[in-house]
């Protein structure tokens, strides 16, 4: 479904990716592992087209998306969740979860979608009309979460989704995109230091180092040796 062909990418004369490749099949899920500073969040950034690629290949369902906006990589099914949330702080919840489906005029859609959402995340529909900015963290995760999951999409970037919340909410945010993926066979990209959670979550795993990839397989199979070398600090 997502495939990545010796993609390089970076900012400006510096390159972050130095020809990373991984395949995403449909309702799989993968997660990116590596220290701090690997490239991990820039892989995210660069498949869904906020950094442009210096070489190698995007495809999506074997259509190459490489040249391709991120809006236009959006209508193709695939939705964004950034490291740090970023919601608009002052937009209701309402608001922040109807930015995910801007672009659909039909009301109605809009609301089924909107139930949906509030279904897997309840603690939203109490806070409606309350400004996003107020919600606690994992709320707030919750919330960037929904609004992506607005835009029904068929492949779901995660960026750090775990970063500063606490453990409880981690476990409910976790298993709630299991229940979505185990209904509707949404294939997600996760990048994630905490490695329980990306050993509950995910399938597979990639592991960055120097940008780029120096294990790719099922993540059962990844060993404590292997992943003290490249994920301890």
């Amino acid at each position: 479904m997502l495939e990545l062909e010796n993609v390089r990418a970076g900012y400006g004369k510096s390159t972050i990716l130095a020809g990373v490749s991984l395949s995403l099949g449909k309702g799989q899920r993968l997660a990116v592992l590596g220290r701090n500073g690997v490239g991990k969040t820039t892989l995210l950034k660069t498949i869904i087209g906020l950094l442009p690629i210096s070489g190698g290949f995007i495809r999506l369902d074997g259509r190459k998306i490489s040249s391709l906006s991120p809006h236009e990589r959006c209508r193709l099914g695939m939705a964004y969740v950034p490291q740090g949330r970023e919601i608009l702080p002052r937009f209701t919840v309402r608001e922040n979860l109807e930015l995910g489906c801007l672009g659909i005029r039909d009301r109605k859609l809009v609301a089924g979608r909107m139930e949906r959402v509030l279904l897997y995340f309840p603690a939203l529909k109490e806070q409606l009309n309350r400004p996003g900015g107020l919600l606690s963290g994992g709320q707030q995760q919750q919330l960037a979460i929904g609004r992506a999951l607005m835009m029904s999409p068929r492949i779901l970037l995660l960026d750090e989704p775990t970063e500063g919340i606490q453990p409880n909410m981690i476990d409910e945010i976790g298993s709630v995109l299991l229940e979505i993926c185990k209904e509707t066979n949404l294939s997600m990209l996760l990048v994630e230091q905490n490695l329980n959670f990306a050993r509950r979550i995910a399938e597979n795993c990639l592991i960055l180092q120097k940008g780029t990839a120096v294990f790719f397989g099922g993540i059962d199979s990844l060993d404590s040796k292997t992943a003290k070398r490249f994920l301890s600090v």
